[in-house]
């Protein structure tokens, strides 16, 4: 049992130190563009990655707020559960992010994917109408990437194979972009 702590402790550390930095500091500059320009950020995933959806649009709506400063305005595409069935019911399940963007979705609003394995249909649906959209994507991915890296503008990309540490680290992404705001502001 020590053992599978300390290797999952020793691959955790191992993998966020070879997350690109630059491509952090990327996306921290489209965030920052998008509050400034009132934008709208819209983030999805699913499972672990809806966790961290939601959970990230809480570090930039009330985790990065600051006194005097432009708020952001984000929604995470995962937590109105009764769109969500109805879209799945209705549509398929390949189409309850997509849909909600056909609903809300204007130029230069910023869309954000993540996918452990970026290979997830209904997000890769979402974001290619985002980018036929005018609007700004952006993947956090793990693995090698998978379709989601190759689609959109920005990217964040974990290069692990563990589910669990892939989405770790994009919480933990999310913790410093919020933490980022919140300090330079």
């Amino acid at each position: 049992m020590v053992s599978h702590v300390k290797e999952y402790i020793k691959n955790l550390q191992k993998s966020l130190s070879i997350v690109s930095e630059a491509e952090i500091m990327s996306v921290i500059q489209v965030l920052e563009n998008a509050r400034e320009n009132k934008q709208m950020i819209f983030i999805m995933g699913n499972g672990g990655s809806a966790s961290n959806a939601s959970h990230f649009v809480n570090g930039l709506s009330q985790g990065a707020t600051v006194k005097h400063k432009i708020r952001f305005k984000a929604i995470s595409l995962t937590d109105n559960i009764p769109n969500l069935l109805a879209y799945g019911n209705d549509n398929g399940y390949e189409s309850v992010f997509v849909e909600q963007l056909l609903n809300l979705l204007s130029d230069e609003d910023v869309v954000i994917g993540i996918s452990g394995s970026g290979n997830s249909s209904n997000v890769i649906k979402a974001i290619e109408y985002a980018n036929s959209h005018n609007a700004i994507t952006i993947g956090l991915t793990g693995f090698d990437g998978g379709v989601l890296k190759k689609i959109v503008q920005y990217s964040i990309h974990v290069p692990c194979t563990s589910m669990e540490i892939v989405e770790d680290i994009h919480l933990s992404i999310s913790h410093l972009i919020a933490s980022y705001f919140r300090s330079n502001s």
